[in-house]
């Protein structure tokens, strides 16, 4: 534990994790492209990301389970090998199926190695080390963002389609080796089950969905982090270039804006966790509220929005990312350690469920908006990107409502323990008034 070689696994575990994001945030600037290469509409091409989304959400508890019982090394290789097939396939797709095909894969690749990355710093790091390098490992893992948004994308205009998605499945390759010869799944050979010991495959589930902190760690990464991803996977690049008319090269790199905020804010939440873990939910609701005011200002804004207000807006979306991380400190420390991997899964499910029912919804959206126009003109108005991206606000509140009753339900059992949340407000005066006490006291 905290050794040398604990650094070492970590490392090479958040590289494969980096990879894994470059592969799933790929198609988000090439959806211009995507749209010549397979003469797709706006469903059609919001079909590439939903088809990933639904078999990352969808894998998230098998793949928790399967960590729980196997271990996360064979996990991250095995999404490695996904990966490395599904950006070839899609490499050399030249219809929308196959195309869907390769996201598929991409999609399975990617849902087996968050969570595998996550499931192993218990394993090698003391309990106070883990909710900053939760963070560290989720800010590291942005830069994947940037792989695909600046080199990725000037690939993609150099060398083509095939040549740029070719060069993420040797990506992919690199994952595969690092998981093979890096990554062990804890520092000794693993303790074999008494018999009869081992749980159920439904047990497992049932115990980890049962217990209330579980279930805010799933609202709280459902409120947080699905805009981040509706915005980065589908229709961000898209409403900056034809709905507020940027430049392609400025909404690129607007969009490097997610990685300098995710670098940012990610210490300073993992700091605010470790130090304050009975505020854990009242900074989450913050994030979703900041995520609210910076999209109606954007949509209510009267013409295009200036540029000042899109970087507030992307700065407030981005802090979604870092802040979804509190999710995944919510099933840590409320379930037993044989369940983590699993109740891990069930939060990772949320902002990636949100997010792809919020994808395609966007893209029907404006497919029916097209539509009533009589199919003429561009399909991408800004006016037909208001109505559309403000469904955005359904899930909002879905998931605001899902953190308060959760919450409840877990502050309910924790008195039970004995551990009483006071009052947000009654905190704020007491410290006040010790930092008071201190000042004309300074022997105390």
């Amino acid at each position: 534990m905290d050794s040398a070689r604990s650094w070492w696994v970590w490392a090479a575990s958040v590289v494969a994790y980096l990879i894994a994001v470059t592969q799933r945030t790929s198609f988000g600037v090439a959806g211009l492209q995507a749209t010549e290469r397979f003469d797709a509409t706006a469903s059609v091409l919001a079909m590439f990301s939903v088809v990933q989304l639904v078999v990352y959400a969808g894998l998230q508890i098998p793949v928790g389970l399967m960590i729980d019982r196997w271990g996360p090394r064979q996990m991250i290789a095995s999404g490695a090998v996904l990966m490395v097939v599904g950006q070839a396939l899609l490499a050399l797709a030249a219809s929308v199926p196959a195309g869907l095909v390769g996201r598929f894969f991409v999609g399975a690749g990617d849902a087996m190695t968050f969570v595998s990355v996550i499931r192993l710093l218990p394993a090698w790091f003391s309990g106070y080390r883990i909710p900053m390098l939760t963070q560290f490992t989720g800010m590291i893992g942005q830069l994947g963002q940037l792989l695909s948004l600046v080199p990725f994308a000037a690939l993609l205009l150099w060398a083509g389609w095939s040549n740029a998605f070719l060069s993420l499945a040797a990506l992919g390759v690199l994952a595969l080796g690092l998981a093979l010869v890096a990554i062990r799944n804890q520092p000794g050979p693993r303790p074999a089950a008494p018999p009869g010991t081992r749980p159920k495959t439904l047990a497992m589930l049932a115990g980890a969905w049962r217990e209330p902190g579980t279930r805010l760690g799933f609202w709280t990464h459902f409120s947080t982090q699905f805009s981040a991803n509706v915005f980065l996977l589908a229709w961000g690049y898209p409403f900056l270039v034809s709905g507020q008319g940027l430049e392609p090269s400025l909404a690129s790199g607007l969009m490097t804006i997610f990685v300098a905020v995710a670098l940012l804010f990610g210490p300073f939440f993992g700091g605010a966790v470790s130090r304050y873990p009975l505020r854990r939910s009242t900074l989450a609701f913050g994030i979703v509220f900041g995520i609210v005011v910076g999209w109606l200002a954007v949509l209510l804004w009267p013409g295009r929005a200036p540029l000042w207000l899109l970087v507030v807006l992307i700065v407030l979306v981005a802090i979604g990312g870092p802040g979804s991380m509190i999710g995944f400190d919510f099933a840590r420390t409320f379930n037993p350690p044989n369940i983590t991997g699993t109740a891990t899964g069930i939060v990772n499910v949320g902002g990636f469920f949100a997010a792809l029912v919020s994808v395609s919804a966007i893209g029907l959206l404006l497919d029916v908006q097209h539509a009533a126009a009589g199919g003429e003109g561009d399909l991408y108005t800004l006016d037909a990107f208001r109505w559309a991206l403000a469904f955005q606000f359904l899930p909002l509140a879905v998931g605001a409502w899902g953190m308060l009753s959760s919450r409840r339900a877990a502050r309910a059992a924790m008195a039970r323990r004995g551990i009483i949340v006071p009052p947000l407000l009654g905190s704020i005066a007491r410290r006040a008034r010790r930092a008071r006490r201190g000042r004309r006291d300074p022997e105390s």
